[in-house]
This record gives structure tokens, sequence and C-alpha cells, in this order.
């Protein structure tokens, strides 16, 4: 028995129960004896902990530790943990977990869901005639009565609590609702909100008031299909401006929130908020992008025809359709990636996850992995940095040839107006040559060098893809470069077995 001095607890437990692997039968029944003594107030700190959720340890003997000075919204994730030390040998970890989560649920639901309503089925009789067999050697035998009501504890208290948060706190809802709006399912309510937002967005971020926006998010939602939400959920949905910058546009800045609280802030953490928030900015950029090059596509459908007579603008264009029209297919390309093999295919695994979850820590890990899943394939993860940086690089260059085809229209309009009311013909040569060698050639010499550097960019772009170790982004760059039309330097191990 030496070294068993200062030891308590489950540590006096694993101390003695080393002793249990002895060949002489008579030393094993003495300590074994001896165990049960010993583990006895251990015991009913169990039973406290998986029937009443209360953590009695004045002395430091239970494996479970708590701190009490951890917040409400902070009590699943950080108030209990098992105390290793403590942990008897005998006692699998897995076991371990699985008792410290049945407190931790019983506690949750009383102090942040505010239910004190039995949690059915953990009986004083169950309870009663596992405390009969008061030996904690349970650990060798899974099929023991203790580790039967461990099992029947759980189940119980975990499904009471996914309960509690489905039904009374409409935590589905809530998912859903994240889902629709800051991960961009609501197709017809983004697309009005854009719309009605464009105006205001155009300006510079430092004129932008959150009551207007406010207000133009309400008239978006009474538009469209949105109105149905719940009203709850609907209450909870806001706008908010993001850091400004030098420079910095309504686009740069704007982003939709969800105000999450109760217990269901477990899930939905500041920080997850923050992923959502991260995803939406990229999202939405995205989404500006389609937004503007749709706007573009309608706006050389209805102007062409009134410049169309005006035979010197023919190569300039040009330029702006075909540089339009591959712009076009890769923010097509960008947009189905994201939407269906990243955020749906993700969706339907999380909503598989949630289904199968058997406790709230299953719940948590999943909506983790989704978030995570999403974060990576989307570009946003750490090892994705270079790649996101040459993305924005490209909508830098979309943005760009937005303004320099306006410009284009605008300036052809003028002409062809000026053209149309000098009836007199006077001048009309001279005015003719200025615009062709210093309106018609800039705007050509402009949209060639921002053709020439879009395509240097989707080229890095695509060999960064097509040397990334994610096999989505792979085929991604496939997609975006299938007929080849971009000329994609090869990958070294490509050339080596070439």
């Amino acid at each position: 028995m030496v070294g068993w001095a200062g030891l308590k607890g489950g540590a006096l437990c694993s101390a003695i129960h080393a002793h249990l692997r002895c060949g002489d039968p008579f030393d094993v029944a003495l300590v074994r004896g001896i165990l049960n003594q010993v583990a006895r107030p251990v015991r009913c700190l169990l039973d406290q902990w998986i029937y009443e959720g209360e953590l009695r340890d004045n002395n430091d003997e239970f494996f479970v530790s708590g701190d009490d000075g951890v917040a409400e919204d902070k009590l699943w994730r950080e108030k209990y943990a098992i105390r290793k030390p403590m942990l008897p040998s005998f006692v699998p970890h897995e076991l371990a977990e699985k008792i410290l989560l049945i407190g931790k649920s019983i506690d949750f639901i009383r102090r942040a869901c505010r239910d004190r309503s039995p949690i059915g089925g953990s009986s004083r009789e169950s309870k009663d005639d596992a405390v009969a067999t008061i030996e904690l050697t349970f650990g060798d035998v899974p099929g023991s009565p203790l580790h039967q009501s461990i099992d029947l504890a759980y189940r119980e208290t975990s499904k009471r609590l996914l309960e509690i948060l489905y039904t009374k706190y409409n935590f589905l809802g809530h998912l859903k609702a994240m889902r629709r709006y800051l991960l961009m399912g609501q197709g017809d309510f983004i697309r009005h909100l854009m719309d009605l937002l464009e105006p205001e967005l155009e300006q510079d971020a430092k004129h932008l008031y959150l009551h207007n926006l406010t207000g133009t998010l309400e008239s978006a939602v009474r538009a469209t299909n949105a109105q149905f939400d719940d009203p709850d959920i609907l209450e909870r949905l806001d706008v908010r401006l993001l850091e400004l910058s030098a420079g910095d546009t309504g686009w740069d800045v704007f982003s939709l929130d969800y105000h999450v609280d109760g217990p269901i802030q477990t899930v939905f953490t500041h920080d997850t908020v923050r992923r959502y928030l991260r995803i939406f900015n990229f999202l939405w950029r995205a989404k500006r992008m389609e937004h503007g090059l749709a706007s573009v596509w309608k706006s050389q459908t209805s102007r062409t025809r009134e410049i169309r007579w005006m035979t010197e603008l023919s190569e300039v264009l040009h330029l702006c359709y075909t540089l339009g029209a591959s712009m076009m297919n890769f923010v097509n390309q960008m947009q189905y990636y994201i939407t269906f093999e990243v955020l749906e295919c993700g969706w339907a695994e999380l909503e598989k996850a949630v289904g199968q979850a058997n406790d709230l820590d299953q719940v948590i890990a999943a909506h983790d992995t989704f978030l995570d899943d999403v974060t990576n394939r989307a570009l946003l993860g750490p090892q994705s940095t270079t790649l996101l940086r040459q993305l924005r690089t490209i909508f830098d260059l979309i943005v760009q040839y937005q303004r320099a085809q306006e410009d284009v229209f605008t300036a052809a309009a003028t002409e062809a107006e000026r053209r149309c009311g000098n009836a007199s013909n006077q001048g009309e040569a001279g005015e003719t040559r200025r615009f062709i060698e210093e309106d018609v050639y800039g705007m050509t010499a402009r949209l060639g060098v921002l053709a020439k550097s879009y395509q240097g960019a989707v080229r890095q772009f695509l060999a960064g893809l097509d040397d990334h170790n994610d096999v989505s982004l792979k085929f991604l760059c496939f997609r975006l470069n299938f007929n080849e039309h971009f000329d994609v330097p090869k990958r070294r191990d490509d050339l080596h077995l070439n």
C-alpha cells in the first residue's frame, strides 16, 4: 500500500484497483472490499450528478469539476470538465464523457432553459437499483446495472434537452433562418433587396445610415416570400455596417445580421455568428458580381440598338461583349459551385447529422463541421488566402469593367445625340474625328488593358485551384477552363508525368 498517502477520491480508487491484478484470491477479495468502501463517496457524488445535475464535491474527490464563475451563456462549453487525475482507472474515458454530459445536460435544462419539469425515466426505482450495486468496477463489466443506468440517464436527459431546444426555443427554425438569410438561401428576397439597395450602396460608405437601410430591408421582406416567415425570426433579422476603410462604398460595408439569444446561443456563439457574417460578406460580394453583370447585359441589349449605326464603335463594342461574356461565365460557374456544391451539399449533410444527433454536443459538432466545410471550400480558410486574394482581384476587375462599359455607352449616346442634332453638318468631320481619336481609341485601349489584366488574374486563380489539395476545387478549375481558353501553367508533378 505504499504511495497511497495524500490520495483521495478517484485517484485513491485507481491506486487500490491496481492491486486487483494480483493472483492471490484472498488478497483480491480483501482489496475489492476496501475498494467498495473507498468508492462509496465517489458513487454518491456520481448519483447526485447523473440524477440531479448537482455537483457537491467540497473535497475535490470527483472526476467532474465545475467553475461557478462561468457566465450562463458559456455554461455548456466551459463550466464543466473532466478532472483527469481523479478519473478512476477502471472508468473508460468514453463512459466518463457520457457521465459528464448527463449532469451537464440536467444543469443546462434547469439553469439556461429555465425548465424544472421532471426528466422522465430516471426514477427513484431505477436509481435505487443502481445504488444497490455499489461496486464501481463497472469499467470491466459493460453490461453492469450501473452501466445500464448511465446509458438510460444519458438517453433521457439528452433527448429531453434536444426536445426543449427544438420546441420551446425553435432551434431548427433559427438554423434554417441562418441558411435562408445569412447564407442567401432565400433567393427572391436577396435579389429584391439588392435591387432596392443598389442606389444607396453605390455611394460612399460614410453616407450610409442604418435607419434607411433598415427601412429598405423591411420593404424587401414585405415584397417577397420572406413575409411569410415566423415573425420572431423576422424581428431578429437586421442590418449592420462593417468597419469602414478609406475608399469603401456601401457594397463593401453592408451586411445582414441575425440576433440570437437564450440557450441556442450555445450553438450560435458570438464567434459562430461572426463566421456566418464572414461567409455572408463573401456571398454578398459574389452576388453583387452576378447582379452587376446582369445589369450590364441588359444595358447592352437595350442601348446597342441606339448606336449600332455608328460603325466606328464596332471594335470597342466587340471587346465589351466578349469580355462581358467571359466574366459572366466565370461568375456563373463560381455561383453554381458555391450554391450547390458547397452550400447545398453541406446543408444536406448538416440536416442529416442534426436529425441523427443523440445529444447537444453532437449537434454542435455537426454545425461546426458544416461551417468549417463551407469556410474551407468557399476559399475562406487559412490554406486558401492567396486564392481568395486573387478572386477579389478578379471581382475588382469586374467592377471596373462595369464602369468602363457605362462610360462607353454614355460617350456613344452623347455623340449620337450630337450628330442627330447637327442638321447643318457644320464641323461634323472634325468632331467625328475627335470622337474617334480621343474617345473611341481611349475606350478601346482601356478595355484592352482591362481584358489583359482579367485574363492574367484568372490564369493565376486557375493555377492556384489546380494546385489545391481539395478535389472539389480542382474540378472547379476544370469547369472554369473546360475548353482551355485560359493558358494555365502546368503543375510540376504534371510536367514530371509527361
